[in-house]
């Protein structure tokens, strides 16, 4: 099976953290509960709206602006596995 590699784009990008205000990204509580209806567990998420639709953001979880302006999370090991700091002109 022929390979590729992805061609290098630069991309602008922030990690996200609940007590840190950032545009596109709403932020909710999250909360669980049993089957009985009963509350489990409750956490701190955002919400971002992505091309394909809402999409959870976690703490520490990237948020890349793509070529086209389009933003979409990226969690962290996958983020640091991908990209790699850009040094500006």
């Amino acid at each position: 099976m022929p390979k590729f590699r992805k061609k290098p784009v630069v991309v602008e990008a922030e990690q996200w953290f609940p007590e840190k205000s950032m545009d596109g990204v709403f932020v909710v509580q999250k909360v669980y509960h049993d089957d009985d209806g009963n509350l489990m567990d409750s956490e701190i998420v955002g919400i971002i709206h992505t091309l394909e639709g809402p999409r959870f953001v976690s703490p520490g979880d990237w948020i890349i602006t793509g070529v086209k302006g389009e933003k979409y999370p990226c969690k962290p090991d996958i983020f640091e596995q991908t990209y790699e700091p850009v040094e500006e002109d």
